[in-house]
């Protein structure tokens, strides 16, 4: 069983960032729905790290609501390991080789 520390792959914390950069540039409040969806996320998985099923990568998949199309993708070991924050409409798989 994972404990509740959270590690961030450098490259997911990158996606994030722009993600919400992204949402700000058209709405700060949408930014703020991003930011409040992706800690939803973060709690959801922390709150059940085994929950969601693994993938062939080893890896499990938080799907936010559909206002953010974004999927957290991460491993469960010792910690909670964040994989990437990716875009469901973009490139699938990119962050397998993390």
């Amino acid at each position: 069983m994972a404990s509740n520390e959270l590690l961030w792959h450098p490259e997911a914390l990158v996606e994030a960032e722009d993600a919400r950069d992204w949402y700000a540039l058209r709405s700060p409040l949408a930014a703020r729905g991003f930011l409040l969806a992706l800690n939803h996320a973060i709690e959801e998985v922390l709150a059940g790290p085994e929950v969601w099923p693994q993938d062939q990568y080893g890896c499990r998949r938080f799907v936010f609501s559909r206002r953010y199309p974004f999927t957290l993708v991460y491993r469960v070991s010792e910690s909670v390991q964040v994989v990437a924050v990716a875009h469901q409409k973009r490139r699938p798989d990119f962050w397998r080789d993390r």
